[in-house]
């Protein structure tokens, strides 16, 4: 391979190491909010339940910021059609993770009883909502979103916010809750003590069985969908011009990497490996921090499993297949790729460093006696 097919290589799997790095550390803030209503009973519990993520939960959004970043500087034909394309999304997303700061900032400052139950509901909703459309965009990639350019590279979507819920994407945006519902009740579990992390492990067995059956449902389903497959192309060290290539659709085309490189099915093994693991940690009732991590691998394992369905395609057109982006036409001129690579590893490590420093100050469990003491300043 040249230095430029290698270089774009990296940063296909850079972005997918990003994206799974989102949705492990942000993931298990998404989930706590999903639980919230559920498992804190009193006012105090879920005072504890807020607690558990209140000071990390902005830290973690740095992986959304790198995740953006990162498409919109090494894949910008990527970033302009998936952000144009997806715009009513995006706002829908946006406006659902605004509830987020508001509610972790306004829900203590009174202590009527409506007050702070509306701020948890809105924060509910800043968990379920963002869930969603993270997989149901994940849906959409897998079939295909419909958009196309014309011979100057202007590119035209024909979708509607209504289309980008259709059946099978919904169906994936139910495998995100679940799976984020699961890391979020392992988290509760890791920092928690008594009833709550009782009710967490629960919470973690219902949801980690959910993501079972839906994972397993959506395999078989997207087996059966057209999926997309790479004919003629100029050629991987090109220019990156989208119309440089033919591309059929093919019914059950999603399994092809799988058939080519039977060692891929490691990546829903892990999947599946993963979260029957976190759920016999809940039975168990010890070892919090194993589900975790059991938990975080079924998320990574989930999360490698679409991209290498879809690779080498980033992002396929239904409306026209040959206008589909894939890895070695949409990216950037090798010497930015350069550049950002060698950002990415003086960076990465310092935020993994930071990261690691932030949460190993922060250990231990959070209490009722934690939120009595620090009544004024707790959220």
């Amino acid at each position: 391979m040249n230095e430029y097919e290698i270089f774009r290589l990296l940063w296909w799997a850079l972005l997918g190491v990003l994206l799974i790095g989102l949705a492990v550390m942000d993931g298990f803030d998404l989930g706590t909010g999903i639980l919230l209503p559920f498992i804190g009973k009193t006012d105090s519990e879920r005072r504890v339940v807020i607690n558990t993520i209140g000071p990390v939960w902005e830290g973690n959004q740095v992986w959304l910021v790198l995740g953006a970043g990162a498409i919109f500087a090494a894949w910008p034909m990527l970033y302009a059609v998936a952000f144009s394309g997806f715009y009513a999304a995006m706002l829908l997303l946006l406006f659902s993770l605004f509830l987020r700061p508001v509610g972790f900032t306004y829900r203590s400052k009174l202590k009527n009883p409506r007050w702070r139950s509306f701020w948890d509901w809105a924060l509910f909703a800043g968990g379920l909502v963002p869930a969603l459309v993270y997989g149901v965009a994940f849906g959409n990639v897998l079939r295909g979103v419909p958009f196309t350019f014309d011979y100057d590279l202007r590119m035209t979507y024909s979708g509607s916010l209504i289309g980008l819920f259709n059946p099978f994407a919904l169906l994936c945006g139910l495998v995100s809750v679940a799976m984020l519902t699961m890391h979020g009740a392992a988290f509760i579990a890791c920092k928690t003590e008594a009833d709550i992390r009782d009710r967490a492990r629960r919470a973690g067995i219902i949801a980690g069985s959910t993501l079972l059956a839906l994972f397993a449902i959506a395999g078989l389903w997207a087996s059966r969908l057209n999926g997309y497959v790479l004919g003629h192309f100029a050629g991987t060290d090109g220019p990156s011009n989208m119309l440089l290539k033919q591309v059929s659709r093919l019914p059950g085309a999603l399994l092809n990497n799988y058939h080519a490189i039977p060692a891929f099915v490691i990546a829903p093994a892990i999947g599946f490996a993963g979260a029957m693991a976190a759920i016999f940690l809940f039975r168990a009732a010890k070892f919090p921090h194993l589900a975790f991590i059991a938990s975080g691998l079924s998320v990574a394992g989930i999360i490698a499993t679409a991209g290498i369905s879809l690779f080498p395609f980033m992002l396929p057109s239904s409306s026209n297949p040959s206008a589909s982006l894939i890895v070695w036409d949409t990216s950037s001129s090798l010497l930015t790729l350069q550049i950002m690579a060698g950002a990415a590893v003086i960076f990465l490590p310092l935020i993994i460093l930071y990261t690691s420093w932030v949460y190993y100050i922060l250990r231990g469990p959070v209490t009722l006696a934690t939120i009595k003491r620090d009544d004024h300043t707790a959220y």
